[in-house]
């Protein structure tokens, strides 16, 4: 009997200190959506998703308000200017794609007193932001031709094919089952780098001009595609050298936007008699 006493105290004191037992809680994530970009191909519209997305992280819940995780994003991000509704981005006609591969360091905070890190409430708004970088390669595609823009230095300079990225962003959580969430988020990031979409600064002094294909036998202007205009048209830019090629922003962004579930390998229920 006093054996059962004692084991019963020591069941209860460890309820008492449960908070403490269930502070750090380890969570694995997977989720998938779509992916888009705001830069010099398009500058006005902040949320145009362009391509598809998915992701997957292991986060380590301190409490029930505070969390870090270690988080891996894939997406497919574009644009056309064929696409605009403005009349010089169309005569401009660059067009771009480009996955990215991104790795990022992020700390969450939940409004509400949420179950993962041992709280009570079963949903939570909830806010992160944090660093990381990401790897991209944008590519052309011309008359049936893809070209990977990067090694054309179509701006007459070179750059680099990663960037450090800065995600923010706000989502939502709930509780499903004794260990299992659902989110959806919507994120931000400022990437370092204005060359995303291989746009950023002027018109070089020289074109550059792709080799010549069976697609395209006199080559293309990678540097100027507005011309020709049409067939037989005379190889007259519409834009002089040094003259602006892109927008004045100086860093690309891109967002995701997803659906995920959770795992969390912690229940959150003490011992019941």
């Amino acid at each position: 009997m006093k054996s059962l006493k004692k084991t019963i105290f020591f069941v209860a004191l460890s309820c008492v200190f449960s908070g403490a037992a269930l502070a750090q809680t380890t969570e694995l994530g997977v989720n998938a959506g779509a992916a888009g970009y705001i830069g010099d191909i398009n500058p006005t519209n902040l949320f145009k998703p362009s391509g598809v997305a998915f992701g997957a992280y292991i986060k380590r819940n301190f409490n029930p308000y505070w969390a870090v995780g270690i988080h891996y994003n894939y997406g497919k991000i574009g644009g056309n200017d064929a696409n605009s509704d403005d009349l010089s981005l169309k005569t401009r006609n660059l067009n771009f794609s480009t996955s990215l591969n991104e790795l990022s360091l992020q700390v969450d905070f939940n409004f509400l007193d949420y179950f993962s890190g041992g709280g009570r409430t079963n949903f939570t708004p909830y806010i992160f932001a944090g660093v990381g970088g990401v790897l991209f390669n944008p590519k052309a595609k011309y008359n049936g031709e893809t070209f990977e823009l990067r090694y054309y230095e179509t701006e007459g300079k070179k750059y680099k094919n990663y960037a450090m990225s800065i995600p923010y962003g706000i989502g939502m959580k709930y509780r499903i089952g004794e260990r299992l969430g659902l989110f959806t988020q919507l994120g931000y990031r400022t990437a370092k780098t204005d060359y995303l979409d291989d746009v950023g600064d002027r018109y070089p002094a020289s074109s550059v001009i792709s080799p010549a294909s069976s697609k395209n036998p006199g080559g293309v202007n990678l540097s100027d595609p507005s011309v020709p205009r049409y067939p037989g048209d005379p190889d007259r830019p519409n834009f002089l050298p040094g003259g602006q090629r892109g927008n004045f922003v100086k860093n690309d962004t891109y967002f995701f936007v997803h659906i995920g579930l959770s795992y969390t390998f912690t229940s959150d229920k003490c011992y019941s008699f």
